[in-house]
């Protein structure tokens, strides 16, 4: 079945700071989550969609990648030792189980899905519980950047409008942007993982659109022309380096910003801020007419 954007990793190493970073660039902020395996996480939640800001606090309870299982934690261990910025990719899922054996057939992964729950809060206080179940997908032309699909196993104690009002304006978002020196090199592994096989090329690269969100690859040339900042590209293939974001008034969004002394800049317009402020990330604030 065809995925749709469910979250970002964005793996930072100091998670407070860059959850004030997050919080002055207008977004709500969740609290802090811990992980049993070393990572904790903020959550920053829109429509059907949120950035997971993740830090390795723990670092001693870490597991190594196994024979048949993917580390998240090692992996983002690893990431962090190299830059901070968005690390993973990761669609919606309705059976992680068959997405698992789907990516081993098509031969882009060999891991186990991946299960585990936590106690979440919602805006009132309330504890309620949340589990998950995770698929993971690797492009081998692509060690810098790591693939997944999550299945929410309650969706209704997860979701809330509550969490997704923020003073930016920011409603969706629109789209993950990716970069490669060669785009269509990674089309067959575009197609196998978000199970569209509809995708449209360009001058510009490779888009794929899902229910929820585009998923673009550019190459460098053309991320700058499109958003006014160069790209920090390291190593081979692809790498995951630009959120888009639905707002209504691209002029609330740069007030705030001003007013928070949060350096982004416009750009054919949009609303962009660039790596260097957003921790190895580029966030990209746009109204529908982009879409």
């Amino acid at each position: 079945m065809p995925h749709g954007l469910d979250h970002i990793v964005h793996a930072v190493r100091d998670l407070d700071a860059a959850a004030e970073f997050y919080r002055r660039a207008g977004f709500t902020v969740g609290a802090r989550n811990r992980h049993a395996w070393g990572t904790h996480n903020r959550i920053v939640q829109l429509k059907y969609c949120y950035i997971e800001i993740l830090e390795v606090a723990e670092p001693e309870n870490i597991m190594p990648h196994g024979a048949r299982s993917f580390s998240f934690g090692a992996y983002n261990r690893d990431f962090l030792a190299r830059r901070e910025g968005f690390s993973m990719l990761i669609l919606n899922s309705s059976n992680a189980v068959d997405d698992a054996r789907s990516f081993e057939s098509t031969g882009i992964g060999s891991s186990g899905v991946f299960n585990f729950a936590r106690q979440g809060t919602k805006p009132d206080g309330t504890p309620v519980k949340l589990a998950f179940s995770l698929a993971f997908a690797h492009d081998p032309a692509s060690p810098n950047v790591r693939f997944a699909v999550c299945q929410h196993h309650f969706p209704e104690n997860f979701w809330d409008p509550a969490f997704q009002a923020h003073a930016n304006g920011a409603k969706a978002v629109s789209g993950a942007v990716m970069i490669a020196e060669n785009p269509t090199d990674h089309h067959i592994f575009l197609k196998a993982f978000t199970g569209v096989n509809d995708l449209h090329s360009s001058s510009i690269g490779v888009k794929v659109r899902t229910e929820n969100g585009d998923i673009e690859i550019m190459e460098p040339v053309s991320f700058r022309d499109q958003f006014g900042v160069s790209p920090a590209v390291e190593g081979e293939g692809m790498t995951l380096n630009a959120l888009r974001f639905e707002v209504a008034d691209i002029a609330q969004a740069e007030a705030l910003h001003r007013q928070s002394r949060i350096a982004s800049q416009r750009h054919v317009g949009r609303l962009v801020i660039p790596p260097d402020v957003a921790r190895g990330a580029t966030l990209i604030f746009e109204t529908a007419n982009f879409g």
